[in-house]
């Protein structure tokens, strides 16, 4: 990390470059997206997520932005879209995120009018609400977390949201970002009411395949509870990823690792039946690779069960060539 003090210059583009464009961003804005959310950061996974709800149509297209051994970013109020993909760029160099959030400043003729949270991977966390953001507004920030509203119901909303997230130590980042909204949401939330709301959990190579890092991706973009649908996609969201690191484990050829979480990919599928077929026919994928014909065998016929229609493809999948007489034909 740097030493306190140290001046950082935004990335990639020249000052004078990037001046113009976070200028240009402000200009082109929609209606700001006020809203509460919070940015947050688990050292000890190495996960990185950001969730936000507001009265404003997709708010999961503005306001998250997180990136696995860089950091996470909310920006919102009189939103600059340029403070997400530069405030990470800046934290993956090494600057903290005050000295971020400083050469954010220096760069944007309308910074008064912006709120943004920033949290890098070890924790160090930074709230900024500019005094030109509509009232209420204001944040709360400490080790692993920045949370931040404006025209919210009052503060309650924010302490409420850093009281749920600070109580939900153990837990797995999403839930504890989404414990943090439900919170603020009961303490009144968003003045004007509920619309949208979405939910970034960036980890090293948790995207699919391990090609990305989006562990957890998900939105709600316009719905009369928004955080109802955005706790069930989350819910799948985290079946998901368990079931993303049991295949990308399996492409890499590490049976017996990718066997034990496409295992716990299957038990916490029993409680999201939209899943669970497809993740028991990669059950049956990886228990033979692992060595487990007849678990194989018994995975994919619940699967094909659940859902005839992968029979077909189970006659075609060579990787299931070894057992394809033992399943049936479609």
């Amino acid at each position: 990390m740097t030493r306190p003090g140290r001046s950082f210059a935004l990335p990639l583009l020249a000052a004078p470059l990037a001046a113009a464009a976070l200028a240009a961003a402000a200009l082109a804005a929609p209606p700001h997206p006020s809203t509460f959310s919070i940015a947050a950061a688990d050292p000890d996974t190495g996960e990185v997520g950001v969730a936000v709800a507001s009265r404003f149509f997709a708010v999961g297209s503005v306001v998250p932005f997180a990136r696995a051994g860089a950091g996470a970013v909310a920006t919102q109020a009189y939103a600059n879209g340029a403070y997400g993909p530069n405030g990470l760029d800046l934290l993956a160099l090494g600057a903290t995120p005050a000295e971020a959030l400083a050469a954010l400043q220096r760069t944007d003729p309308q910074f008064e009018r912006r709120q943004v949270g920033l949290v890098a991977p070890d924790g160090a966390s930074i709230s900024y609400s500019g005094p030109g953001c509509a009232a209420w507004a204001g944040g709360r920030s400490g080790p692993g977390y920045a949370v931040q509203g404006n025209i919210l119901t009052g503060e309650p909303v924010v302490a409420a949201m850093e009281k749920a997230y600070l109580e939900s130590r153990g837990k797995p980042l999403a839930l504890r970002l989404l414990a943090a909204l439900r919170a603020g949401d009961a303490a009144g939330g968003d003045s004007r009411g509920r619309q949208s709301a979405a939910l970034l959990v960036a980890r090293a190579k948790g995207g699919y395949g391990g090609f990305n890092d989006r562990a957890i991706d998900v939105r709600v973009d316009d719905h009369q509870d928004p955080l109802g649908e955005l706790e069930r996609l989350v819910g799948i969201g985290l079946v998901n990823d368990t079931w993303n690191r049991g295949w990308t484990l399996f492409t890499e050829k590490k049976f017996a690792d990718a066997r034990r979480f496409q295992e716990l990919a299957a038990q916490q599928a029993e409680r999201q039946p939209a899943v669970l077929p497809e993740v028991l026919y990669d059950l049956a994928v990886i228990r033979l690779a692992a060595g487990d014909r007849a678990g194989a065998i018994a995975a994919a016929r619940r699967a094909i069960a659940l859902n005839p229609k992968l029979a077909a493809q189970a006659q075609v999948d060579g990787d299931l060539a070894p057992i394809r007489g033992d399943l049936g034909r479609p």
